[in-house]
């Protein structure tokens, strides 16, 4: 690791700390994912091997933070460590809001469009090669801020699915952006959770305040409710069966403009939360809501 120069420490991953760093040969600046290897286990673990695996093959894509280089060193214990070379984006949409929100403006229509079309390209390729994300946040999109081009990062938590969709944990996703079904239990889920929090990530675009913020599993599960109104068996079958499904108070769905007053129609169809009905990531980017934007460069 004497390639790198650590500047400073920007960030914790899912699985390690991230430094931004430069590159002593080229003097670049890149971001460095410390990954402490557990001396217990037989080689480099199974979570750090999937992510790079994932990352190498996903790489391709503009819209997916870039792995240019994987290096092994050891820290001052003498313990080894691995570190993820990642170009290096200097900020992300949870900044990008907060800077919004303390100014007192709102993030204009453009950019807010510019950026859900990009975060929506980068998803769909994801879901094209049979990868969930799992982990998706303001926090894990980053972006450069002279040409706002966004690209998904931590992919820590990701994992390949298949048909017959396989059985996942439901510990998965901060709370807020936490899709229903994972909620209430479910352990066989596919890219709608994704798109869950997608969604989430669009009205947060646009308020600047967190659409769900709930501080439990159950007092998330009721901001839903009283935004969206209790799902129940004729609205989505089977609901009952899920492991932490209750009778809820049955509240009446509200309207979405109520809870996210600055879109326009087009732009209130991409927030639906029953999975089988949830919209992909492809056929968002179909959506008349981004007919204005200037796809080429992109």
């Amino acid at each position: 690791m004497d390639a790198f120069e650590k500047l400073e420490k920007v960030g914790e991953g899912t699985y390690g700390k991230v430094y931004r760093a430069r590159e002593k040969a080229t003097g670049k600046i890149v971001a460095l994912k410390k990954t402490r290897l557990h001396e217990d286990d037989e080689g480099v673990p199974a979570t750090t091997l999937r992510e790079v695996s994932i990352l190498r093959m996903l790489s391709r894509d503009p819209h997916i933070v870039r792995l240019m280089d994987v290096k092994q060193g050891q820290n001052k214990e003498g313990k080894t460590v691995l570190y993820l070379v990642f170009e290096y984006m200097d900020t992300d949409l949870k900044k990008l809001i907060r800077s919004f929100r303390q100014s007192g403006e709102i993030i204009p229509a453009k950019t807010v469009k510019c950026l859900m079309y990009q975060l929506c390209k980068g998803v769909a390729f994801c879901h094209r090669h049979g990868i969930l994300h799992r982990d998706l946040k303001p926090h894990n999109v980053l972006m450069d801020q002279k040409t706002s081009m966004l690209k998904i990062a931590d992919l820590g938590l990701a994992r390949a699915f298949t048909l017959p969709i396989k059985k996942y944990t439901h510990e998965i996703l901060t709370l807020w952006y936490r899709a229903l079904e994972v909620l209430l239990g479910s352990t066989h889920y596919s890219t709608a959770v994704d798109m869950w929090s997608v969604g989430c990530i669009f009205a947060e675009l646009v308020t600047k305040q967190a659409l769900f913020p709930g501080d439990s599993e159950l007092q998330q599960l009721l901001h839903i409710f009283r935004l969206l109104g209790a799902p129940n068996e004729e609205v989505w079958p089977r609901v009952s069966r899920l492991v932490n499904w209750h009778e809820y108070p049955q509240w009446k769905p509200q309207s979405l403009s109520s809870a996210v007053p600055y879109l326009d129609e087009n732009g209130l169809d991409l927030l639906s939360y029953e999975p089988s009905k949830r919209i992909s990531a492809k056929k968002v980017m179909e959506h008349p809501y981004f007919d204005d934007v200037d796809k080429t460069r992109l």
